[in-house]
């Protein structure tokens, strides 16, 4: 079994009990996940099964698309629902208007500190461990870019964004943010991840809905990655890890190598006329994938 899955997760789990559903409905243990969803949070999950997880990191995974709804007034220690309220303000009457002042600060590169309820490590413990025992550690900020933030509509204290922004955003802390900045705070109440790269949550399946049919070949998820299509010398160099010259390579850093029967064995890194194997699929599982 060997491929890539699109899941529209529900709301109140975990993207790792998605892992854990996915791998007792296709019997295989080999099943990894391409970016983590908050349990309140629904929409696209990108999973590998088989030896498609050595894959993981070549997918086109970016940009990603959310659509959500922030609560004005109100700031949590989570930055979402799920959490505590530890701030109540009055929300501005011209809510709109300020959120729309605000927006511009908010977009192309941004520098944001991960909430302290994150799976973010420091000194090998994730944050939300540190936090859920009252410690206080100190956070760095990253830098992310957000490529779109755009206000869809306003009712009450809340706000319907559409999200458009770099792998490693946090979602949640942009909704503290800018309730900062529009000076009453805000939080998640509501958040749907709508695409990943090129994937989009119209593909996905529903859990219950999960079979080996809805896997995607890597040849169709690699993509826009070039794919060079070897011959069967070139393919054997390949199999025991070693570089392969061509009269043309493309001009991407990496490249899928696809055997002449069209099946992608191999990511190789591009140097020049030589392509050197990152990763390689072991031949045993290209059988099973026929």
């Amino acid at each position: 079994m060997l491929g890539v899955l699109l899941i529209d997760k529900p709301e109140g789990i975990t993207s790792h009990d998605v892992v854990h559903q996915v791998r007792k409905r296709l019997g295989t243990r080999r099943v990894g996940h391409a970016g983590t969803l908050d349990p309140i949070a629904t929409g696209l999950l990108v999973l590998a099964v088989g030896p498609a997880t050595r894959f993981l990191q070549y997918l086109p995974l970016e940009p990603k698309e959310y659509v959500g709804t922030f609560r004005f007034g109100e700031e949590t220690n989570t930055y979402d629902s799920e959490g505590t309220v530890v701030t109540t303000l009055d929300v501005p009457n011209s809510l709109a208007d300020r959120v729309q002042d605000c927006l511009p600060s908010f977009r192309g590169e941004v520098d944001q500190l991960p909430p302290v309820f994150s799976a973010v490590k420091v000194a090998g413990r994730p944050m939300y461990d540190y936090a859920r025992k009252g410690e206080e550690v100190a956070r760095q900020s990253r830098r992310v870019f957000v490529d779109e933030f755009e206000l869809v509509g306003v009712h009450g204290s809340e706000a319907d964004f559409r999200i458009v922004c770099s792998g490693g955003t946090y979602v949640r802390t942009l909704a503290h943010d800018l309730g900062q900045a529009v000076g009453c705070g805000a939080h998640v109440v509501a958040l749907e991840r709508t695409q990943v790269g090129k994937f989009h949550i119209e593909d996905s399946v529903l859990l219950e809905d999960v079979t080996p049919s809805g896997l995607i070949p890597l040849d169709q998820a690699l993509p826009p990655m070039p794919l060079l299509r070897l011959n069967w010398g070139q393919v054997a160099r390949v199999r025991t890890g070693q570089f392969v010259r061509v009269q043309e390579a493309p001009p991407e850093s990496h490249v899928g190598l696809v055997d002449p029967d069209g099946r992608v064995l191999s990511v190789a890194r591009v140097e020049g006329s030589v392509l050197h194997p990152e990763c390689v699929l072991p031949e045993e599982a290209l059988h099973e994938a026929l």
